[in-house]
């Protein structure tokens, strides 16, 4: 279990953003943020860098070429060489430093699509496209290397308004569950094998939204925040804690509801980070964080339904069901988890 876990991978912690942005007079100027010392060691093999800005300054410039390899900006199906500015700066710790790619350029003279592909990150990253027409910009997720679908970019400012905004984040906060949120899912299949019942269920459901919430809110407004490497393993934690228990417990307890609301605190700030990253628009703050609330909610009931449909229904009343289903499946999530805090933690 604990090699299946090694294969197992939530959200990257950090996840690289790519913002791309147009002018009137069509210059584009494409923004990519992520991590120095991993970006660094792909580029230049060998032993691990120092977490030094301005020495991981130095070796990104004198990477330009092998960074050009790898990524990929095409008009039309037609590729274009931008120019490539790095600059580094200190995270919030001392072992962390943020590297910001500047790429620059004019578009081709009736360029109608665009396309893009980033190499050098292996987890799902957001892409956010703004042009004059379209200021709140559209978002895409992607994988590491994966294409982003063809962009036209003459289209003109969508058109619904508050609608629009609410489809959007409604489907970014599903996928952020499904199927980007492992972490979240197991965490949420975990409440569900405790026990059978609905009223268990549901109990632990609800403690668990109204905690997410309520820090997804706090956090967005800035009231209340916290470091990503402080967050991230906690909510690991979180999910081993809970798989452990359904081991020893079949039953729901009073205390196991206010764990989970303490948890459901701990993902709400997880949420927080995803969606800090996508940049909400200003006009729309509260539409769309309500939205991407939403979404999280459907992920997490799909999840649940999913979970029912596959064993539920018919095996929850059997004999059988806690020592062949529930306690298999809460070791392999423990597994997962207690793997996911060593890595959030130490690397």
């Amino acid at each position: 279990m604990l090699l299946c876990a090694a294969a197992a991978r939530a959200h990257e912690i950090g996840t690289s953003r790519v913002s791309i942005n147009f002018d009137q007079q069509g210059n584009y100027a494409i923004e990519i943020i992520t991590d120095a010392v991993s970006l660094s060691e792909k580029l230049q093999p060998g032993p691990p860098p120092k977490p030094d800005a301005a020495l991981l300054q130095i070796q990104l410039n004198a990477s330009t070429g092998t960074f050009r390899r790898r990524v990929k900006l095409k008009f039309d199906d037609v590729e274009v060489s931008p120019s490539i500015a790095f600059a580094t700066s200190p995270g919030n710790d001392p072992t962390s430093v943020f590297a910001t790619i500047k790429l620059t350029g004019q578009a081709p003279a009736n360029a109608r699509t665009l396309s893009w592909n980033y190499g050098w990150t292996f987890a799902t990253y957001p892409l956010t496209i703004r042009t004059p027409s379209d200021a709140a910009g559209f978002v895409e997720w992607l994988e590491g290397g994966q294409w982003s679908k063809p962009f036209t970019l003459d289209a003109p400012a969508l058109l619904g308004g508050r609608l629009v905004t609410i489809k959007r984040y409604i489907v970014l906060g599903f996928t952020h569950i499904l199927p980007h949120g492992l972490d979240h899912m197991l965490f949420v299949l975990g409440l569900y094998l405790l026990s059978g019942r609905a009223r268990a269920v549901l109990l632990q459901v609800s403690a668990f939204t109204v905690a997410h919430s309520i820090t997804l809110g706090l956090s967005m407004y800035g009231i209340f925040t916290l470091p990503s490497k402080v967050v991230e393993p906690l909510i690991a934690i979180s999910i081993a804690y809970v798989a452990i228990e359904n081991i020893f417990q079949s039953e729901l307890k009073s205390w196991r509801i206010a764990l989970v609301f303490a948890f459901g605190l701990l993902h709400g700030l997880g949420f927080a980070g995803a969606l800090q990253e996508l940049g909400l628009p200003r006009s729309e703050f509260l539409i769309a964080l309500l939205s991407f609330n939403v979404g999280v909610e459907a992920g997490q009931l799909t999840v649940i339904a999913g979970a029912f449909l596959l064993v539920g229904w018919y095996c929850s009343k059997q004999i059988w069901y806690r020592s062949r289903v529930v306690i298999p499946a809460s070791m392999a999530i423990a597994c997962t988890a207690v793997y996911w805090t060593v890595e959030r933690m130490f690397f």
